[in-house]
């Protein structure tokens, strides 16, 4: 014959087996929650901390950046995009700006960058380039002129881009390391997420 249990011992039970379904169910959550995370961090995006002068004055060092991985599967780049690579011979991740496509010429004299033999208009740069003259200086003051004797092409080869820094006289980018190849692309960097205070989306071009 069963044991008959008392009402005390019923609830003691029914709330037992109510506890430890809440419990499961919150791992459950928080496993496809943890699961969500890791599939957005390693397909979709991914976090990226900007160190060096290289993209002053429009990024700084210590700011981190939500780097999307996945628009340059659906399109190439564009002109003027911010965008991470990988470089090979430096065993690193850059951070620059897109400046010419495959088949474009390339051309920079100080200040002035020529894509196929039209000046082009860097509103991301107007500021800065304005202060510098004002000084009687050039904004690119001691980077190199493009082509030169790192890169003698001037024309971006197929499947490729040049890329430069906003801070053009302190900056490691195409005209010294040469074009970057389409599969060293990481993805394009959208928001400044860190610190709190420069927190925005990027606007590209």
């Amino acid at each position: 014959m069963a044991e008959e249990q008392f009402p005390e011992e019923q609830n003691a039970a029914t709330r037992g087996g109510k506890a430890r379904k809440e419990v499961f169910e919150w791992v459950k959550a928080l496993a496809i929650a943890a699961i969500l995370v890791w599939l957005i961090r390693w397909f979709l995006f991914a976090p990226f901390a900007v160190d060096g002068p290289s993209m002053q004055p429009n990024f700084h060092t210590g700011e981190r950046l939500i780097v999307n991985k996945i628009i340059f599967d659906i399109r190439q780049p564009h002109r003027g995009e911010v965008v991470v690579f990988h470089v090979p011979q430096e065993g690193r991740d850059f951070i620059k700006r897109v400046i010419a496509l495959p088949g474009d010429k390339v051309k920079v004299e100080g200040d002035d960058v020529f894509v196929n033999d039209v000046k082009q208009d860097e509103p991301y740069l107007k500021q800065a380039i304005e202060e510098a003259n004002k000084k009687g200086e050039l904004w690119n003051q001691s980077g190199p002129n493009f082509p030169n004797e790192n890169v003698t092409e001037g024309t971006v080869p197929a499947d490729s881009f040049l890329a430069m820094g906003d801070n053009r006289s302190n900056s490691e980018d195409s005209r010294r390391i040469g074009y970057i190849p389409y599969k060293q692309l990481i993805g394009r960097a959208d928001v400044i997420f860190w610190p709190p205070s420069d927190m925005k989306i990027i606007k590209h071009g």
